[in-house]
């Protein structure tokens, strides 16, 4: 397939087109507003879903992160859900209506544990997306045993925004097995018809030939909604950024493709990853510096928020809110939204172009790789390095002029964010963790990485 018209648009010209520069045009101070366009209702800003005309917050609560619980639960619930509560309660009190979660998350406890803090509030009040997650067993019986589980961990009658789960790992052969050839697309379209599922659709990790084909059926299948992992990185480097992902899979993966798609054809979008993994949230002193130069009250997370949220066929912005201060956070940049100026949009796109040469290791965050059965805590030991490379403590020699500065900074940090048995020296690269990465990550390798530059900087060999 033709991959996109874009390539011979300048990309101002592409924008334009898309109805992002001057998107602020389309702000509207209350009621309902065109398919796409974006309402206010008190402070939180919404948009329309052009299926139904229900006014859909703009940010959105993804329920992957919840918080844990401090002690054992009778239950073996690893996620409190007192803390849950208090969470939902103050998000819904402030607006947003959106509640992202699935079989798989929270050790398969997401489910029940949001079912439970929503069931507190009037139906009306939320809108529930969930999904048909991977499993070994595809056959239809074990996925509609999965479906009809989600309707009952949920304790609802009905599920507002269900999607095909992480399709494009695997290709079209998985893709076939999982909904196709076992007849669970069909069983999913019957249940849509008969209005226990109000939107169908997809969320995509991967291989650009099975967005393309599964695109494709959309008229037959008449898809409500794709999510797709959008920021200001992957919007144009995708590829560039995530190379172990761009080595498996071969093809073009950037967002600004994604969302032309799904634009041309009308179908709103739903923002995963606006933060890459919280990378957005923790960019280096230098871009923050200049973040704050321009809008001295955003953080650095608002500036990846707001570019998520200025295109106007995306329905809402997933954040994966584990602690209040992040809620309140991002109510103030969501209540009311400011969308990008195209002058913003150029500095975002600079700041793109600069982190794409990157060191960061391409991590979500999203656990999906976790546990390992040797105890290695995989995010933990991302995360320091990130950290330390967004904070210039990842030094290539010992010639760098904050060589001390930076080997005492990780060295000391690293023991004391990541215990001894949980580093990285541990990993024995099984490879069990490689395939449930949906970023196409080889793990165990980053983890020699990691374990090399720890090597060399206790021994003064870098």
């Amino acid at each position: 397939m033709e991959q996109t018209e874009n390539k011979g648009m300048s990309r101002r010209s592409f924008l334009k087109r898309l109805g992002i520069i001057g998107a602020s045009t389309g702000l509207s101070a209350c009621g309902h507003g065109q398919a796409g366009q974006e309402t206010m209702g008190g402070e939180m800003a919404y948009r329309t879903d052009p299926k139904t005309g229900q006014q859909v917050s703009l940010l959105g609560y993804g329920c992957m992160r919840w918080p844990p619980a401090t002690s054992p639960q009778k239950d073996g619930c690893p996620i409190d859900q007192e803390t849950v509560n208090g969470l939902i309660d103050y998000a819904i009190e402030h607006g947003v209506n959106y509640f992202d979660t699935a079989p798989i998350y929270g050790q398969g406890w997401s489910e029940t544990v949001t079912g439970k803090a929503l069931k507190r509030h009037p139906r009306e009040k939320f809108l529930i997306a969930t999904k048909m997650s991977g499993a070994s067993d595809l056959s239809r019986e074990n996925l509609t045993v999965m479906y009809h589980r989600s309707l009952q961990h949920l304790q609802v009658d009905y599920i507002d925004y269900y999607l095909l789960h992480g399709i494009g790992g695997g290709g079209m052969s998985l893709f076939n097995k999982r909904f196709i050839q076992n007849g669970m697309l069909d069983f999913l379209l019957e249940e849509r018809e008969q209005r226990r599922i109000r939107h169908l659709g997809w969320s995509f990790h991967g291989d650009i030939e099975v967005f393309n084909r599964v695109l494709q059926m959309h008229e037959q299948a008449h898809w409500d909604f794709v999510q797709i992992q959008l920021n200001y990185v992957d919007w144009r480097h995708a590829s560039a950024y995530n190379a172990d992902w761009q080595k498996a899979m071969g093809d073009d993966t950037n967002a600004e493709y994604l969302y032309g798609e799904l634009a041309k054809r009308d179908i709103p979008v739903v923002v995963m990853e606006p933060l890459l993994g919280g990378r957005l949230a923790n960019v280096t002193q230098d871009v923050l510096a200049q973040m704050k130069q321009k809008r001295p009250d955003d953080t650095a997370a608002a500036w990846a928020f707001r570019f998520a949220g200025s295109f106007p066929k995306v329905l809402t912005v997933l954040s994966g809110m584990t602690y209040k201060e992040h809620l309140q956070d991002n109510l103030r940049t969501f209540s009311p939204l400011v969308p990008l100026s195209e002058a913003e949009q150029d500095f975002l796109q600079d700041v793109a172009e600069r982190m794409k040469d990157s060191q960061n290791i391409p991590c979500t965050d999203c656990r999906y790789c976790m546990p390992c059965p040797y105890g290695i805590d995989i995010l933990a030991n991302f995360l320091h390095y990130n950290k330390c490379v967004n904070h210039g403590y990842v030094s290539k020699s010992h010639l760098d002029a904050n060589y001390e500065e930076a080997r005492r900074a990780f060295l000391i940090g690293y023991d004391r964010r990541v215990p001894k048995l949980n580093q990285a020296s541990h990993c024995i690269g099984c490879g069990q963790c490689v395939s449930q990465c949906p970023q196409g990550i080889d793990i165990p390798s980053q983890m020699r990485m990691i374990d090399d530059y720890v090597e060399q900087l206790k021994q003064g060999t870098l």
